[in-house]
């Protein structure tokens, strides 16, 4: 089996510490909730957010 790699950057706040579970196989899995933000500017160069 080919082993591939993938590069995931998330960038934001973290609203709660991580939630880190031992799966049955060994494997660990981390759940975390991520808060955003948006901005850009519209037609009149009116800076928008979106949060």
């Amino acid at each position: 089996m080919n082993s591939l790699r993938n590069k995931v950057q998330l960038i934001g706040n973290l609203v709660n510490d991580p939630e880190i579970i031992t799966l049955e196989s060994g494997k660990k899995l981390a759940k975390f909730s991520l808060a955003t933000n948006e901005s850009y500017k519209d037609a009149s160069g009116q800076k928008v957010d979106n949060v």
